[in-house]
């Protein structure tokens, strides 16, 4: 009997110790997801959405909870956060990367695209993926690129129409050296500001202006303090759902894939509600009395050649090779 009952538990044993990876990987896994702009905006709805296919992927065991509204810092700072761990995910724009891999500069090139199709077609393929590629030696892992969209001007002195409307306008840069040239080979002078201060800088007229896509200037209410929005399509923004490395590390591989997976899925549904939202705002935003007007081809490709001085700048910093190879995926130039 006694013979008997050792085996039972030595059984018993070896069992549970087979089954205590399994129950370690089951155990819950709570990530915080730092969002720069409101719940409702493009950004904001793709978060929740990612964190919505995570949670049924993994069958409740990866919850993800997003912090909206810069709650957890500005870009700047969350991207430092995931660095050092104490933050799970955060949604920068790829413009934040810049300062550590300056590869990422390529993608803030001036009027470097002509269409979304024309954007997609170089992030979601080879040269997007080299890009990420370069992250995880920062300590971060880029899962996809999700859009902003095209920036377009807004300022409170005057309709932008042509090149020379953007002269001694102080127009708000992104913190990102490029984004001061840019400004500059406008002619405007560049004021750089995190965006949870810009409401403010534009109701005192630090700034008269700045420059983002119409969804966001919608969301971030930027036309209560703006009187001219002109559509001049600038730049292209793109967002990258990015994770701490460490965070990373410690998820199995099947997690690691699952998180992917919905990055990738969540990508074309937030690029249509960014879509959808630029539209309607530019309709909403004039409705309440913003004034808006269009560029036409002719100036802006005007526009273009005036900025070709940022592209000639930042060229050794991308790389001879990475801008060949974007150009050649451009049908517009």
């Amino acid at each position: 009997m006694i013979q008997k009952r050792t085996l039972i538990s030595l059984a018993l044993g070896l069992l549970g110790a087979t089954l205590l990876p399994t129950a370690a990987w089951a155990q819950t896994v709570t990530a915080k997801f730092s969002v720069t702009l409101p719940e409702k905006s493009h950004q904001g709805l793709g978060a929740a959405k990612f964190a919505e296919l995570v949670g049924q992927k993994s069958k409740g065991r990866i919850l993800i909870k997003p912090y909206f509204n810069a709650a957890l810092g500005n870009d700047v700072q969350v991207t430092s956060s995931l660095q050092g761990g104490t933050i799970e995910f955060a949604l920068p724009q790829t413009s934040t990367l810049t300062g550590m891999v300056k590869e990422f500069e390529i993608l803030d090139f001036p009027f470097l695209f002509g269409s979304e199709q024309e954007a997609e077609k170089v992030l979601d393929g080879a040269t997007g993926q080299k890009l990420l590629d370069k992250l995880p030696a920062k300590g971060l892992v880029g899962l996809a690129f999700w859009e902003n969209g095209f920036f377009n001007a807004t300022n409170s002195k005057r309709p932008i129409t042509k090149y020379e409307d953007f002269q001694g306008l102080k127009f708000r840069a992104v913190q990102a050296k490029i984004s001061q040239e840019t400004v500059k080979a406008l002619g405007a002078n560049p004021v750089p500001l995190a965006v949870p201060e810009l409401y403010t800088a534009l109701e005192t007229r630090t700034v008269d202006g700045q420059g983002t896509p119409s969804a966001v200037i919608a969301a971030l209410k930027l036309n209560e303090v703006q009187k001219y929005l002109s559509l001049t399509k600038h730049s292209y923004g793109a967002f990258i759902p990015l994770v701490s490395k460490k965070f990373w590390d410690s998820l199995p591989p099947a997690d690691q894939t699952l998180v992917r997976e919905a990055a990738l899925e969540t990508r074309g549904y937030q690029r249509g509600v960014a879509r959808e939202q630029a539209k309607g705002a530019e309709t909403s935003m004039a409705a309440k009395g913003l004034l808006v007007n269009d560029i036409s081809p002719a100036e802006r490709k005007r526009m273009r050649d005036k900025v070709k001085p940022v592209w000639d700048l930042f060229a050794n910093d991308v790389g001879a090779e990475l801008l060949t190879e974007v150009n050649g995926q451009l049908s517009s130039k």
